[in-house]
């Protein structure tokens, strides 16, 4: 009966420890803003005995709530002038805390202790690009797509016209050389013909003169 009792007793404690370790999540853009939640269950604890410490990823001091005044003389410097609280709120037992001027390195765990009811809630943030970057990446990624194939369409005439010039080239020299070939033995036979015709000169004059 004793065990028994002493199992229900640790199984409770355990529930109740779970349930004051919840975790929550939030999605924001890049230079934005965002309220990371943080409300105590316990009201039976007086403000000024109350201590809240935010912490990013466990090691980054992110503000800090001593005997139900903010406390900022340890506060890490990528914060400052960057997070508020909601002071009037504290006597509700809200203790949540707004972000701004969103960056990549904001993404992470954000855990709110809460003592001395030993309460610890955890923000799991979530950094996403902002719309008009998302514009802008799609943008330069559909003109990236539209300038290749251009590209390549423009090259293709280039080389046809290389083949052509070359092709034009040949064949003017081609005829050049058959123009200058038929020169040539047009010239020859005309040599031929002036000697031939010089020769006969020759003979019928040594024939008269016989």
């Amino acid at each position: 009966m004793v065990i028994s009792c002493g199992f229900i007793c640790v199984f409770a404690m355990m529930i109740n420890k779970v349930s004051l370790q919840e975790t929550v999540h939030r999605e924001a853009v890049i230079g934005g803003s965002v309220i990371l939640p943080c409300s105590s269950t316990k009201h039976d604890h007086k403000l000024q005995d109350t201590d809240v410490h935010w912490r990013h990823n466990s090691s980054k001091l992110v503000y800090d709530i001593v005997k139900g005044e903010d406390s900022l003389d340890s506060q890490d410097p990528r914060y400052k002038n960057r997070t508020e609280t909601f002071p009037l709120e504290y006597t509700r037992g809200n203790y949540s805390i707004k972000l701004t001027d969103l960056t990549h390195t904001d993404a992470g765990k954000y855990t709110c202790q809460i003592t001395p009811s030993d309460e610890q809630k955890t923000v799991q943030l979530i950094i996403n690009e902002s719309t008009a970057e998302k514009i802008s990446i799609l943008t330069d990624q559909e003109n990236q797509g539209e300038t290749e194939p251009d590209s390549v369409e423009t090259s293709l005439p280039r080389l046809w016209i290389g083949i052509a010039s070359v092709i034009i080239v040949i064949v003017i020299v081609i005829v050049i050389g058959f123009i200058v070939a038929w020169w040539k033995r047009k010239n020859s036979s005309s040599h031929r013909a002036e000697r031939h015709d010089m020769s006969s000169d020759a003979h019928e004059v040594e024939h008269m003169n016989q």
